[in-house]
């Protein structure tokens, strides 16, 4: 299956979503729409899972940074947790791993969301 597919659920007030497939210059619209919702509607503790994501273009890259930008100027968080070593590969060699919040687990990366002050 081409694209990306989302699952949405609410952990403890926490958004978490659940990514399957890929995320790419046309997926990444998608995921952006959703998240810009969250933001107006003042939800602004995300978590997203990469358990089932295989692949992140550039695009998909400049989201997660835009979008990680935009929680943080909220005073809110965007977790992401169980990133693929070839999808974790590509954030270290752009430098993100030091901008982007990474967890091994959804169990630490929604623990953290929550950690934040709002």
């Amino acid at each position: 299956m081409a694209g990306l597919n989302i699952q949405e659920q609410d952990v403890s007030g926490v958004k978490l979503l659940k990514l399957e497939g890929r995320l790419d210059a046309i997926s990444s619209n998608a995921l952006e729409k959703k998240m810009q919702g969250f933001l107006e509607q003042s939800q602004i503790r995300c978590v997203l899972d990469f358990t089932k994501v295989d692949y992140l273009s550039s695009a998909g890259m400049r989201l997660l940074l835009s979008m990680t930008k935009k929680m943080k100027h909220e005073g809110g968080v965007l977790a992401i947790c169980a990133m693929h070593d070839d999808v974790m590969e590509i954030i270290r060699m752009a430098g993100f791993e030091r901008i982007l919040a990474i967890y091994p687990s959804e169990k630490e990366a929604v623990a953290a969301a929550l950690s934040q002050k709002h």
